[in-house]
């Protein structure tokens, strides 16, 4: 299974791109459960004047570029969704690996939120935090996570809880 993330904005260098890197690197070691490899897909953010209207171009513009089919599952990410625990995480993707999920895309939406195409489209919404977060940092936090879980279904010791 692939794992895409699928963001509105440009990770740029500095320490966003560094952490994000690092865990990307790390996350090779999934490889032995069947995740293929962790990539990006970015969009620039809309330029319309209205909130809404760049919501829409900016789910458009995922959706576009993502291309999902049956066999892929979107998690849409948004502060309003459901937070869960990493072992939580961690079995919902090893659920994904056990279905045959050929894709595992994430969506981290613009300033403005997602719009509801690609609400719709989603499969599941997950909170990384109630707080609203930068998507560079949403993107580190994603990773880091996707890396824990990959330790906790190989029963690696970085995750210790």
């Amino acid at each position: 299974m692939r794992i895409i993330i699928a963001a509105v904005g440009r990770l740029k260098s500095g320490a966003d791109r560094d952490l994000y890197v690092r865990y990307e690197k790390r996350c090779s070691a999934g490889r032995q459960i069947g995740l293929t490899d962790l990539s990006v897909i970015e969009i620039g953010e809309a330029r319309a004047d209205r909130g809404e209207d760049r919501m829409v171009q900016e789910a458009a513009g995922l959706l576009q570029k993502v291309r999902p089919t049956a066999s892929d599952r979107l998690v849409l990410l948004d502060e309003h969704g459901p937070q869960m625990t990493s072992e939580a995480f961690a079995a919902s993707i090893q659920s994904y690996l056990d279905q045959g999920t050929t894709r595992l895309i994430f969506l981290i939406g613009g300033p403005d939120g997602h719009g509801e195409a690609v609400r719709r489209a989603s499969h599941q919404t997950l909170s990384l935090s109630k707080m609203t977060l930068p998507h560079g940092m949403a993107r580190v936090l994603l990773a880091e996570q996707l890396y824990r879980a990959i330790t906790i279904i190989t029963d690696h010791p970085y995750h210790r809880a």
